[in-house]
């Protein structure tokens, strides 16, 4: 593992004691980021990534996100848009983007395993989960025993191939019995479409998309067929970028949850949001509508949420989704 030449909990009493001083600024009633900007942000701008359908693409387009941030003089800087999270958090490591795009825990542990010197800053869980694994209409395939010699198209160390592994397993199925085809989701829409995978395991909107213009349907829906959580989503950092823009990384996180009691309290508006930059059919929309998806965000000083987490790691990395056990305590930073 890859780690700053600092100890790890020189950084977290760092982040903290900026923290306090911060609270102690802002007890004048002017704007806190602002005041203390010299001592815990080294930026005004702020870059982050974005994918159609998540979270920061709708902040993205519904334009409240950033002028929230504005406020305390922080100008946001959209990178994008990314298929999926592995992409997003190569940016933040490679350092054209601050922030990840809000993806899967699953893809971000594996980068930081690999030795990605990035942190988790906050996690939500959104329900209902509609992650799927499906299948065309006629093709046969209607349960999860009638994957057994087919081919399955997955992210790897991701939400699709966790789910398959899931579905497998209580179905008493060996791994070896399903072939996994290892694609991101933009080759992974064209092999399905084209016949050249038997089924995909994915998430929304991706999996609304094909049930309707693909004529597909369920073998296996997490929210209706899975009875425990593995994987959240998940906003990470750049280790350094957390050390030295506490404040940055706060008004993010607070903005953030902002924006998902928004999509709580409104899923029409937010699904047609989406819609707008995903430019798919108002079936698709209306399917998404009815989801009427709710977020619930998690602090990095949740502890039960972290057990939970940690939990959920430790059952990756038994099956070999994660390539070996992870300290997830490690990869969290507390501002």
């Amino acid at each position: 593992m890859s780690h700053d030449s600092k100890p790890a909990n020189l950084h977290r009493r760092q982040l903290l004691q900026a923290a306090l001083g911060s609270a102690a600024l802002g007890a004048s009633g002017l704007p806190l980021l602002a005041r203390a900007a010299g001592k815990s942000r080294n930026t005004d701008t702020v870059r982050l990534a974005w994918g159609k359908g998540g979270l920061p693409g709708i902040a993205r387009t519904r334009g409240e996100f950033e002028k929230t941030l504005a406020r305390d003089g922080i100008k946001v800087q959209w990178i994008g848009p990314f298929p999926n999270h592995a992409p997003s958090l190569q940016a933040v490591t490679g350092g054209s983007a601050d922030f990840g795009f809000g993806g899967s825990t699953t893809p971000a542990l594996a980068a930081m395993i690999a030795g990605s010197p990035l942190v988790f800053t906050q996690f939500a869980v959104v329900e209902p989960r509609s992650t799927a694994i499906i299948a065309k209409d006629g093709s046969g395939i209607n349960k999860v025993a009638d994957l057994v010699g087919k081919t399955v198209a997955v992210n790897r160390s991701g939400l699709g191939e966790f789910l398959l592994v899931a579905a497998l397993e209580k179905h008493g199925i060996a791994r070896d019995k399903v072939n996994f085809v290892y694609l991101n989701p933009p080759d992974a829409g064209p092999a399905f479409s084209q016949g050249k995978v038997d089924a995909w395991s994915m998430w929304s909107p991706g999996v609304d998309i094909a049930r309707v213009e693909y004529k597909a349907h369920d073998v296996f829906f997490e929210g209706r067929d899975l009875d425990f959580l593995i994987d959240f989503n998940s906003y990470v950092t750049h280790r350094k970028f957390a050390e030295e823009n506490a404040d940055i990384v706060r008004a993010v996180n607070a903005a953030y949850r902002a924006e998902g009691e928004w999509i709580s309290k409104n899923p029409r508006e937010a699904e047609g949001l989406v819609q707008k930059d995903a430019g798919y059919s108002d079936a698709v929309r209306d399917s998404l509508i009815k989801l009427a998806r709710r977020w619930e965000f998690h602090g990095t000083d949740d502890a039960k949420f972290i057990a939970t987490f940690q939990g959920a790691a430790d059952w990756l990395a038994a099956r070999k989704i994660l390539p070996q056990k992870v300290q997830v305590s490690d990869y969290i930073v507390k501002v």
